[in-house]
């Protein structure tokens, strides 16, 4: 066939599986960094495309349109991304991996997700990206970091949920593809969704939030952010862990485990056709 059944898809992602629990955990940690990067240049990107536009619909639909290509460059370049990995709970499901495998596969590709995409925002931070549109860039920046932070926490857990839901669809999508067209093509409309639609995503705030914290602390964008009225009270590291690295992460993770459940109970092979 031209794609991939919906079974085949679930039952080669548990095989994948296997591998993500068992590698080792600098080679996890190394392709998660990288996975928070690539990400953290999805939101450089779109961004930077949409920071001049007025109407709020006009700015979600551009980031949309540009977004997608940090999750293209995570599945093509074969990194470890957080959120796609909560459907490694059907590997846990079916025995093919341990529960404590998984948990050392979220909790490392995390920690490095989170490295990756920190470093990257205090790189564009601090040396000369946001000073595109004389620093009105910075200042958006600033905006969209402190309305994260400002999210109340349900809001911020339901969003997340939302957003896997879309993010884990997409990396299904792409896998019934078996060129890169394809998987290019089964990547973009999802995540283009979650973006239009404002929904939140745990390894992306890590960027788009510490843009606007580090954007802040530089003194060439202070006043202008200061003068462009925004809440800068909440652009702190305090309030993006607790009021969006938590919430969102822990939506994210039912929103993905929810996409893994309904594959796994619906289009596994059983374990009984298997012998």
């Amino acid at each position: 066939m031209a794609i991939f059944t919906p079974t085949e898809i679930t039952d080669n992602y548990m095989k994948a599986s296997v591998g993500k629990a068992e590698s080792p955990a600098w080679r996890l940690f190394i392709l998660a960094v990288a996975a928070g990067v690539l990400i953290g240049l999805g939101a450089v990107t779109s961004s930077t495309a949409a920071h001049g536009l007025e109407n709020a619909g006009l700015v979600r639909l551009m980031s949309g349109l540009i977004f997608p290509v940090g999750l293209m460059m995570v599945i093509l370049m074969g990194t470890e991304l957080f959120t796609g990995n909560a459907l490694m709970i059907t590997a846990a499901l079916d025995g093919k991996i341990s529960w404590a495998r998984l948990l050392r596969n979220w909790g490392i590709v995390f920690a490095g997700n989170f490295v990756g995409a920190v470093a990257l925002a205090a790189c564009m931070a601090f040396f000369g990206q946001l000073n595109i549109g004389g620093g009105d860039l910075a200042v958006y920046t600033a905006k969209v970091a402190a309305a994260k932070n400002a999210l109340p926490w349900a809001n911020a857990f339901v969003l997340g949920i939302f957003c896997n839901l879309m993010v884990c669809i997409a990396v299904y999508q792409a896998n019934t593809a078996q060129d890169t067209a394809g998987r290019i093509l089964g990547i973009f409309f999802p995540i283009m969704g979650f973006v239009l639609a404002g929904f939140e995503h745990c390894v992306a705030d890590m960027y788009y939030v510490p843009a606007g914290i580090f954007a802040y602390m530089n003194p060439a964008y202070t006043g202008m952010i200061d003068a462009a009225g925004i809440n800068t009270a909440s652009l702190n590291f305090g309030d993006f862990i607790t009021a969006n690295v938590v919430p969102v992460t822990l939506g994210n993770i039912v929103g993905g485990v929810a996409v893994g459940l309904t594959m796994y109970a619906c289009h596994r092979t059983k374990k009984d056709a298997r012998k």
